[in-house]
């Protein structure tokens, strides 16, 4: 499982590597209202996600997105410990 790190945690490319717990909180938009699944998954930082594209502080693959929360969500708010 992989996810790509924002500014706020790439430091200059010192992140990659790093492993993070991630958890969905709950929803961030209309769509998809109880979006997490009650589980927990852990990624590996493996890029940078460029301001323009990353919405938030980590951007997860499908996969990992997938086991933590509704794919038709989109966006979640999560909870993340190193």
């Amino acid at each position: 499982m992989i996810a790509a790190a924002s500014e706020v945690f790439w430091n200059g490319g010192a992140a990659c590597g790093d492993r993070y717990v991630v958890t969905c909180t709950g929803a961030t938009n209309q769509g998809v209202p109880h979006p997490c699944t009650g589980w927990s998954v852990t990624v590996k930082i493996v890029d940078l996600c460029p301001a323009k594209g990353c919405r938030g502080t980590i951007d997860l693959s499908q996969e990992a997105f997938a086991v933590i929360a509704d794919p038709g969500a989109g966006n979640i708010q999560i909870d993340y410990r190193q």
